[in-house]
């Protein structure tokens, strides 16, 4: 039989069928334990009842009228992750990709507004942002940009957790507008900067009147063991974005803004035809209530550190393991070889991970993990690492 899907992807041999807590089961009826969330998307697991709830009740109410008139939900959702961040406005998208061209096209017409003509936005190497052309260009991976030029003006490259590259820019580009950069690098492998890096920036961005702009796309919604990863540094961004686990699998995006940033927009400047629709909308005020009833954040804070020493206990000091590194429920085992054979072995052992930056295994479990299925997770992954290196390495 034919593909008729664009093969835009090298999928795995497995197709799922259904879903419970943080198991999956195939078409087979065989389980796997999900320490990946569809790439941090299902941050309370598969199937959770309160979202399973919600969804169905909201999809026998109305799923879509159009952003010409007032949704209540969404000015519910406003309300509340606004009061959770200390922002002041938010711009519903479908996305990750739509929140962040939100964030960019704020950044540039804020440049207009202030008289420059050629507004540029700072961005990191290893960064990713999205496959639009505006995030694709912001993203700095030469590799998922190949083939797509011309990219998008008005970005301006340095390394990740290098502040004077930042300071460099300041005194040579009168042109920048904002810093784009993600608390915790997540699609090149858990990179984690210096504990004072975004307090840095934050300090810049105050000196210079640039838009501190935070990608919380992967972090935000409880990942790191606080609702958003710049919770943990007491600094306050002018936008932040959000999306993947905002719905638990059902598609929202969100920008939000603060201060000057907020007020930016005007009627007409931007827009999105099914953002912030009733039905998604529904699913995230689910999603936030759910994270609070439950206390999920002490939970991924307990169940990160839970992991982080027990993959220290299996593989410290083990020859050809860089790294372990963790923040929440966000973990990396950075070895010396690449790795990526190590997603279809884990696979064969019923377990989804991923491998990212070539070298680095990555974890993203759900936020309702519990010690047993980290358990789990620590001895597969631990075997399978222990393997692979001995492999390797004779």
């Amino acid at each position: 039989m034919t593909n008729s899907l664009m093969t835009t992807y090298n999928r795995l041999a497995v197709n799922f069928t259904h879903g419970k807590g943080a198991s999956l089961f195939d078409s087979n009826g065989d389980e796997y334990l999900d320490a990946l969330t569809g790439i941090a998307v299902c941050g309370l697991g598969h199937s959770h009842p309160a979202i399973t709830a919600a969804i169905c009740e909201q999809a026998e109410k109305l799923l879509h009228t159009s952003n010409l008139y007032g949704i209540d939900l969404q000015q519910q959702l406003a309300d509340k992750l606004t009061a959770l961040s200390g922002m002041d406005a938010v711009f519903f998208g479908n996305s990750g990709a739509e929140a962040n061209e939100a964030a960019i096209k704020l950044a540039r017409l804020h440049g207009h507004h202030k008289g420059i003509e050629k507004p540029t936005i700072i961005v990191m190497e290893d960064s990713f942002h999205g496959r639009t052309m505006a995030t694709l260009s912001a993203t700095g991976n030469r590799k998922v940009q190949a083939g797509f030029e011309p990219l998008v003006q008005g970005f301006v490259r340095v390394p990740y957790n290098d502040v004077d590259a930042v300071r460099a820019v300041a005194e040579n580009n009168h042109d920048i507008v904002a810093i784009l950069v993600e608390p915790i690098q997540g699609e090149s492998g858990v990179n984690i900067p210096a504990d004072d890096y975004l307090n840095q920036l934050r300090a810049i961005c105050d000196e210079h009147d640039w838009l501190l702009m935070l990608d919380e796309i992967q972090t935000g919604m409880g990942r790191t063991g606080e609702w958003f990863a710049f919770q943990h540094y007491g600094i306050q961004p002018d936008v932040m974005t959000l999306a993947k686990a905002l719905g638990n699998g059902v598609p929202i995006g969100a920008c939000l803004a603060q201060g000057k940033a907020a007020s930016t927009f005007a009627p007409g400047n931007h827009g999105s035809t099914f953002g912030g629709n009733p039905l998604s909308c529904r699913a995230a005020l689910a999603v936030i209530n759910t994270i609070e009833q439950d206390n999920l954040l002490e939970n991924t804070r307990n169940m990160g550190q839970y992991l982080l020493d027990g993959f220290r206990d299996k593989l410290q000091g083990v020859e050809g393991v860089s790294d372990i590194r963790a923040k929440g429920l966000m973990l990396a085992i950075e070895l010396e070889h690449d790795c990526a054979e190590l997603v279809q072995r884990a696979l064969e052992q019923k377990l989804l991970i991923n491998v990212a930056g070539g070298n680095r295994i990555r974890l993203l479990p759900p936020l309702i993990i519990d010690k047993p299925q980290a358990d789990q997770i620590i001895e597969i992954v631990s075997g399978l690492v222990t393997a692979f290196l001995s492999e390797n390495t004779n």
